[in-house]
């Protein structure tokens, strides 16, 4: 039988023949440990394994190599960051289950009206509010089956023409746009922040924990500016240079009759994600610059023990427990099958590959080599490094790219003097700054799937969007992420 080689096959071969070597020859630790690394990233941008079981190679790789037994790495794999996102999916899922996103959507953009640009805003802004708390690609995917029927509806009252095309194009690029750019805003907004808040305990365990509360402080003005710039394209770009007629609102107004009255599920699970919210923002100490609001947990006999995890599935627990109408539960067991499991054996990869460089002394050697950094200007690095991640996850996954790295720039900040946050930040938020595109995010692909949008509009208007939000997320991680976080 003839083997077929290709670019994953190759690196299936060498990956193996590597880490094979590395066994026979009883290399120390770091060496091991580099090995590893090499491997799994190259595996992860290449996807030559699905991501989730490449992130299971160091249960296999360490133990073989030396670098840390099974017993000390199998529970990298399970923490209380990964519980933080399993209670905050079981909430998503029943916002979902109980169309709850749906009402908030219709909403917002049934509150601004039937003008262009302001329908645009409209969609926009339901869009990202979403994406903060339920996943980018659920939200995206909902947003554009509203989005088509309002476009449809547009062409049958002014027909196809360019105005219409030219409407169609930039509400499906608003829409996966703000849905990508709507996961800065929170933790559990998008998988490399959670992957971030670990990486970074980790790496400085004796730091300050960065909770919810905190990194909303900075991620949602962070999120405003980029969905203002994205719009500001958009409009200037695709909507302004071509006069597009009013559009009717008979199409948002249907969708919100055929909704009825708020259900008493719909009600309840609304309480729980207020309640949800505002326990994960006032949990701890708030640092809001002129002042400091202090947290909830302060009061409980033993603050210390409480995190985000323990709000998430307090919260999730609840929705398993109150009835609906009927018979069952607001959720029940089928909420747990959509869990995406994938996506945890992904973060705890990420967080054994931290662990590792960490623990064999590698973190220590890359950072020796980038000590000179320091004497570099800071809004240079800074900057650099944004531009080059949000051009990294152009085409690669941002979730692999983002834990490949964050672990390396973690022992650079150590080594160089820089701080970390300065460095670990940026990286992460800049993950999300993949707007050029169709393979960049899932909301690029779903868009493009619509057959409204064509990549050269996409490579115009993301382009201007990347460029701006680096320099935005430059200026918040050089001059005031720091200060909000106490450090």
């Amino acid at each position: 039988m003839k083997v077929k080689l290709n670019m994953q096959t190759i690196l299936v071969g060498l990956g193996l023949g590597a880490l094979l070597t590395c066994f026979f020859l009883g290399v120390d630790k770091k060496s091991a440990m580099g090995a590893v690394a090499v491997v799994v990233a190259l595996w992860w941008i290449f996807e030559v394994l699905p991501l989730s079981i490449t992130a299971l190679l160091p249960l296999v790789a360490y133990p073989l190599l030396g670098i840390m037994s099974t017993k000390a790495i199998a529970p990298i794999y399970m923490s209380s960051v990964l519980m933080l996102f399993v209670g905050g999916f079981l909430v998503a899922i029943a916002m979902q289950k109980w169309n709850l996103h749906k009402r908030i959507a219709l909403t917002i953009i049934q509150s601004f009206g039937s003008e262009p640009s302001r329908m645009l805003l409209g969609f926009m802004i339901a869009t990202s509010f979403l994406s903060m708390w339920i996943s980018n690609t659920a939200s995206c995917v909902m947003m554009v089956s509203i989005g088509l029927a309002v476009i449809k509806s547009f062409e049958e009252i002014h027909g196809e023409n360019s105005e219409s095309s030219h409407f169609a194009s930039a509400l499906m690029m608003a829409i996966a746009y703000s849905a990508t750019i709507g996961g800065v805003a929170t933790l559990v907004g998008t998988p490399p922040n959670l992957a971030f808040t670990r990486i970074y305990a980790m790496s400085f365990p004796s730091n300050p924990e960065v909770s919810f509360g905190s990194w909303i402080t900075f991620g949602l003005p962070i999120c405003v500016l980029m969905l203002v710039t994205a719009y500001s394209v958009l409009y200037f770009v695709r909507v302004k240079p071509h006069p597009i007629p009013s559009l009717g609102t008979d199409v948002i107004d249907d969708e919100v009759k055929k909704l009825g009255p708020m259900s008493r599920e719909e009600v309840y699970v609304a309480i729980v994600f207020v309640i949800m919210a505002l326990l994960w923002i006032f949990r701890k100490d708030l640092n809001l610059g002129l002042f400091t609001v202090p947290g909830w947990s302060n009061l409980l006999p033993h603050p210390k023990n409480v995190d985000d995890g323990t709000v998430a599935i307090l919260m999730a627990i609840t929705l398993f427990i109150i009835p609906s109408r009927n018979g069952g539960r607001l959720l029940d067991k089928r909420a747990i099958e959509e869990i995406p499991w994938s996506t945890i054996l992904l973060f705890g990869g990420g967080f054994a590959l931290a662990k590792g460089i960490q623990s064999s002394g590698l973190s220590a050697a890359i950072g020796a080599q980038f000590a000179g950094l320091g004497d570099v200007t800071p809004s240079l690095v800074v900057s650099g490094l944004t531009l080059g991640m949000s051009l990294l996850t152009e085409l690669t996954s941002n979730m692999a790219s983002t834990e490949m790295l964050l672990p390396i720039l973690a022992s650079i900040a150590k080594s160089s003097g820089i701080h970390p946050l300065s460095l670990m930040v940026p990286a992460t938020l800049a993950a999300s700054c993949a707007f050029m595109l169709p393979a960049a995010t899932a909301p690029n692909a779903i868009i493009f799937g619509s057959n409204k949008v064509k990549i050269i509009d996409m490579v115009k208007v993301g382009f201007l969007i990347n460029i701006v939000s680096v320099v935005i997320i430059s200026f918040f991680s050089l001059l005031i992420i720091p200060k909000l976080m106490g450090n």
